[in-house]
């Protein structure tokens, strides 16, 4: 099953709103490791995580290697979709937005970012709502 039928065009990225999202891939192996090793309490305090991601004791780069590569494939089959949030002025990993299916036409929405960026969390809220229902073919978005 997929989330998005093979005639939507995927976008590989976007930006708004201080917020540049694009697909995750092994490319964000380091600094995404480093964004979420130093947020771990904050991430899993944060809806949609309930404690049990970040696993415990982390992931070593080698693992965040594999769940990066994880995410590319099931984007790549439209499985669901995971996006790094960067910061468009430095380039660096400020968290993750996450699309998996729910109820045929509706996505579930999580995300992320970095502890020292938390005051950000809202705004990406509302920058991703804003492009998933403006760009996107979801009849209901909702955020977990």
């Amino acid at each position: 099953m997929t989330l998005v039928d093979a005639s939507f065009a995927v976008p590989r990225a976007h930006t708004a709103g201080g917020f540049r999202l694009e697909l995750l891939g092994p490319r964000h192996n380091e600094a995404d490791h480093a964004a979420w090793t130093s947020s771990i309490d904050h991430i899993r305090s944060t809806p949609g995580f309930g404690g049990d991601w970040p696993p415990p004791g982390g992931m070593t780069l080698e693992e965040n290697l594999a769940d990066l590569e994880s995410h590319a494939a099931r984007s790549a089959a439209r499985a669901d979709f995971a996006y790094a949030v960067l910061d468009p002025a430095t380039g660096e990993v400020i968290g993750c937005v996450y699309l998996k299916p729910g109820p045929p036409g509706d996505v579930r929405v999580s995300s992320w970012v970095r502890a020292d960026r938390a005051h950000e969390d809202e705004a990406l809220t509302v920058v991703v709502t804003r492009w998933l229902a403006e760009s996107w073919p979801f009849l209901i978005i909702t955020y977990r």
